[in-house]
């Protein structure tokens, strides 16, 4: 029986290696999109603590320069946010991007896959009818030899 060779093997072996980038790509996306929200919960609980030491030097002795520095750390805080809300917005907008770019490249893999087995179930046919052929010639062969003999 002969080998099957998928003659577009070349081509889904590169779709499989650019499949595997992609999803090194979408891993890497997902872990800088969760960094980044790191940053932004530590920023948040930041603030939470200059908000609960303002409330505690309003009650205390009133240190003006005190209160001043605190209400400057909360409005930097609070910018540190916005720009870290930023951050997460664009590395959510990234791993989109490569969960698109991975799904594409999946479906791509697959009709070759799909393309791969169809050609492998034609070969299958292709060496079988091959098969009945030569039995059919061996059976004929045989049966004129046994019809020669009696003559």
């Amino acid at each position: 029986m002969a080998v099957f060779r998928y003659k577009m093997q070349s081509i889904l072996d590169i779709k499989e290696k650019l499949e595997d980038r992609a999803k090194q790509e979408f891993a890497a996306a997902n872990i800088r999109l969760e960094n980044e929200k790191q940053k932004l919960g530590e920023l948040q609980q930041k603030r939470r603590y200059y908000l609960e030491e303002g409330v505690k030097l309003r009650t205390e002795m009133i240190d003006v320069r005190k209160i001043r520095e605190n209400k400057l750390a909360i409005m930097q805080t609070e910018e540190y946010i916005r720009l870290q809300m930023i951050e997460v917005s664009k590395a959510a907008k990234e791993v989109e991007r490569a969960r698109a770019a991975l799904q594409e490249l999946m479906q791509e893999r697959k009709a070759h896959e799909k393309l791969k087995e169809n050609a492998f179930q034609d070969f299958v046919k292709e060496e079988l009818a091959a098969e009945s052929r030569a039995i059919d010639e061996l059976t004929t062969y045989t049966h004129g030899q046994k019809l020669m003999e009696q003559n």
